[in-house]
């Protein structure tokens, strides 16, 4: 009997198996930091970019989440000021993949298939990985609540045919902050759109970053479990090919707690508004 997507859901939101090890990119000349299983071979990798005004460590649980179902998962720590480089994350992240596929991680342990990494981010690291994609043939690209960047991920987004999981918040999709829609619509290859129930696009972030002092970030941990989730169970079927996670790559199949998105699909307008000050201005213009 086949395990129900619920049940796969609920038991991808725990940890997995593996007991994790962290270790640091530094020492390979990348700054950054890399959670692994104990031990492996041929293991899948993932290389993920943090969203703006964050870090590394504010992925802490994500990336270990990650390492315990059997991932090699690094994130580069670069590009934290308020004036970063987009170009410059991308290039970090693909610097980190060759890291993880080139070198023996925990003292010759683990190793890392060459076939099986995937490039995944947050924010504008999520932009960033797509940059990263547009340059070098991966196995899966994972935005993440993606944002602007500058070039624009949107406009590379056609010549990419690597499949591709789109998340959004579904408090935020068709905010200017979030630009899940458009890349969605203009991915060239394999794609799934999802948006996570009530989720907004800072959710994920854990632990203190400069803009909670504005009221701007506020960590989910809800979002953060189902975003989780969602990203094990979708690597799992795009680079270890394990057909019973085949629902997460599958844009029309029924999610708890998400909703699959048509990214072509038009809605009507929402009537407009007319706030008091308006109508104020109104009755001055009619009696003029």
């Amino acid at each position: 009997m086949s395990v129900s997507v619920k049940s796969l859901l609920s038991i991808l939101t725990s940890p997995g198996p593996h007991r994790v090890m962290r270790g640091n990119l530094g020492i390979a000349g990348q700054p950054g930091v890399v959670y692994t299983p104990e031990e492996g071979h041929n293991l899948p990798a993932v290389a993920f970019g943090h969203g703006w005004l964050a870090g590394a460590g504010n992925y802490r649980r994500l990336l270990e989440h990650l390492a315990s179902w059997g991932f090699v998962a690094a994130a580069p720590d670069t590009e934290r000021g308020p004036l970063p480089s987009h170009l410059n994350l991308a290039t970090d992240l693909l610097t980190t993949l060759d890291i993880c596929a080139g070198v023996r991680l925990g003292g010759g342990s683990i190793s890392v298939h060459p076939d099986k990494l995937a490039l995944a981010g947050h924010g504008m690291g999520a932009g960033a990985a797509v940059i990263a994609a547009s340059q070098r043939k991966v196995g899966a690209v994972a935005a993440l609540y993606p944002a602007p960047t500058a070039p624009s991920a949107e406009a590379l987004a056609p010549q990419i045919d690597t499949p591709a999981l789109i998340v959004a918040g579904g408090a935020d999709i068709s905010t200017g902050n979030c630009t899940a829609q458009a890349l969605a619509t203009a991915w060239g290859g394999p794609m799934s759109l999802r948006t996570v129930d009530k989720a907004t696009h800072n959710g994920i972030v854990e632990g203190r970053r400069a803009l909670a002092a504005l009221g701007a970030a506020k960590y989910e941990p809800k979002t953060e479990r189902i975003t989780r989730a969602l990203l094990v169970g979708y690597l799992s079927y795009q680079l270890l090919g394990d057909k019973k996670y085949q629902p997460f790559a599958d844009p029309e199949a029924d999610i708890p707690h998400t909703e699959a998105v048509d990214p072509e699909a038009t809605e009507e307008p929402e009537p407009e508004h007319v706030s008091p000050l308006q109508l104020v201005q109104m009755a001055r213009a009619l009696r003029k």
